[in-house]
């Protein structure tokens, strides 16, 4: 049994979260959306910072449905601006309203997390790196998916964030090969029943 991924630092939140949770294929389209959303309010800062206020975020943000935040207005977003225990950035804020709307089109057409999952034909790749230094920031599939989710209208999803969330939600398996953890999440890996 190997180490667990360097990035996953010391602190047991963290170790949770790699353990538990990062690399595993999320199928949930309105999962996929929070992960997006928090990763958008990630940029700038560290992944910890956004995971110990996560709770924080999901209660100010009702829990991050998109039909709710879609309705919402300026008040909101001064409520939020007010909100000591999330990231207070209007851009960011007013970003996550748009989003939301954007999600809604998207849910509708053909949901959105059939849209996500296509880019990876349904199957995450197992990527075979043994290092953290060979770990790509972000790739041409990532680019690709944020050039289309901004024409979609979304907004705080550059390549970057885009692979950070690819990895996250199990769209790509980036564990590293000697990773405890890369097993199970290629073993929940599966072509799913697609309508």
């Amino acid at each position: 049994m190997g180490d667990r991924c360097g990035w996953a630092g010391a602190e047991q939140i963290y170790l949770d979260y790699h353990d538990t949770e990062w690399g595993m294929p999320e199928y949930d389209s309105r999962a996929l959306w929070e992960k997006l959303i928090l990763d958008g309010f990630q940029a700038g800062l560290s992944w910890i910072t956004i995971l110990k206020k996560r709770d924080n975020f999901r209660e100010a943000f009702q829990g991050f449905d998109p039909h709710v935040i879609a309705e919402w207005g300026e008040g909101d977003v001064a409520r939020l601006l007010a909100n000591r225990g999330i990231i207070r950035h209007r851009g960011k804020i007013e970003a996550t309203i748009g989003n939301a709307r954007a999600w809604q089109e998207i849910e509708a057409r053909e949901g959105f997390a059939h849209y996500l999952w296509k880019y990876v034909d349904f199957e995450p790749p197992q990527n075979r790196f043994s290092t953290l230094a060979e770990v790509p920031a972000y790739t041409e599939l990532s680019t690709q998916i944020s050039k289309d989710l901004k024409k979609a209208g979304f907004r705080f999803c550059g390549p970057t964030i885009v692979y950070a969330f690819m990895q996250a939600m199990g769209m790509v398996n980036d564990h590293l090969l000697d990773c405890p953890s890369r097993a199970g999440c290629a073993a929940a890996a599966r072509k799913k029943g697609w309508q």
